[in-house]
C-alpha cells in the first residue's frame, strides 16, 4: 500500500482532496450542486472527444468543463439556472455519445474516466495536476473576499460594486478547471459527492467560513485516503468508495448538528 508506486496515488488524492474541499465549500455555500454534477458528467464528453481525436484527454475535458461551465453562468442569468444547467448537461453528453459513437478505442479509458483510476497515476500525469491544483487555489485565494460576499449577500455585494454575474462565472470556471483536475482521479460519476459531502458536513460543524473551510478539507482528505486504500485492499474502483464515504461524512455531520441543537436547546417547563 505504500510501495513507490502508490506514492503517487496518495499525493495526486491529496491534491484532489484540497482542491474539492476548497472548492466544494463554495459549492455548498452558492447552493451549486447541480453545477458541480452536471459539469464534470458533461465534461466527459470532451474526454470522448479527445480520445477521438488522438489528444491528451485532460485536454478535452478542461476544454468542455470551461465552456460548459461559462454557458451555464452566462445563460444562467437569463432564464431558470437549473434548466440551463440540465440542458447544458442533456447537450455536453449528447455530444459525447457521438463522439464515442464514432471510435471503437476507448473502453478502458472511459470506465476509469467514469469510476476513477487514482491508482494507476503516472509522474507524467502528476505534473498538471498539481499544476491546475495551483491555479484553482490562487484563483480562489484572489476571489476569496468578492466571491464570498456575493455568496452570502448578493445584494450588499451589488452594492458595494461587486458583480453577481462575473463572479458567477469565474467561480463556475474555477469549478471547471477543478473538474478537469479530479475526473481522472476520481471519475466523472462522483467527483461531485466530494465537492458536496465533506463540505456540507462541515458547513453542519460551523458557520465561520474559515473554520468551515479547513474542516471541509480535512474530511475530503480523509475520505479519499480512506477511499484509495479500501479500493487497493478490495480492487474496487475508488470512485464508489468516494460516493459512500462522502454520504457517511454528510450524514455524521448533519447527525452531529442535530445532537448539538437538542443539547442547546432550552427545556420547556409546564
Amino acid at each position: 500500500m505504500f510501495s513507490s508506486f502508490m506514492a503517487h496515488a496518495w499525493l495526486a488524492g491529496s491534491v484532489v482532496a484540497v482542491v474539492a474541499g476548497v472548492i466544494g465549500f463554495f459549492v455548498v455555500l452558492r447552493g451549486a450542486a447541480f453545477p458541480a454534477h452536471a459539469i464534470p458528467n458533461g465534461a466527459f464528453a470532451g474526454a470522448a472527444g479527445a480520445a477521438l481525436l488522438g489528444v491528451d484527454a485532460l485536454v478535452g475535458l478542461g476544454v468542455f468543463a470551461v465552456l460548459g461551465a461559462l454557458g451555464i453562468g452566462w445563460s444562467g442569468r437569463r432564464g431558470r439556472h437549473d434548466v440551463v444547467t440540465a440542458l447544458a448537461l442533456v447537450m455536453m453528453l449528447a455530444l459525447g455519445a457521438a463522439f464515442l459513437s464514432r471510435t471503437t478505442e476507448y473502453s478502458p479509458e472511459i470506465f476509469a474516466l467514469l469510476f476513477g483510476e487514482v491508482l494507476g497515476v503516472g509522474v507524467n500525469e502528476l505534473v498538471p495536476v498539481v499544476v491546475l491544483a495551483v491555479v484553482c487555489l490562487g484563483a480562489v485565494g484572489l476571489l476569496y473576499r468578492p466571491l464570498l460576499l456575493s455568496s452570502t449577500a448578493p445584494d450588499v455585494a451589488e452594492a458595494r460594486g461587486v458583480s453577481g454575474l462575473r463572479m458567477e462565472l469565474a467561480f463556475l470556471v474555477v469549478l471547471g478547471l477543478a473538474t478537469a483536475l479530479t475526473v481522472p482521479l476520481v471519475g466523472a460519476l462522483l467527483i461531485f459527492s466530494l465537492m458536496t459531502g465533506p463540505p456540507a458536513a462541515a458547513r453542519a460543524l460551523t458557520s465561520r467560513p474559515p473554520v468551515a473551510i479547513a474542516l471541509s478539507v480535512v474530511a475530503a482528505l480523509v475520505t479519499v485516503w480512506a477511499a484509495i486504500a479500501c479500493s487497493y485492499v478490495t480492487n474496487w474502483p475508488v470512485g464508489f468508495f468516494v460516493g459512500g464515504f462522502s454520504a457517511a461524512a454528510y450524514g455524521l455531520g448533519r447527525g452531529w448538528s442535530a445532537l448539538r441543537s437538542g443539547r442547546l436547546r432550552p427545556a420547556v417547563h409546564a
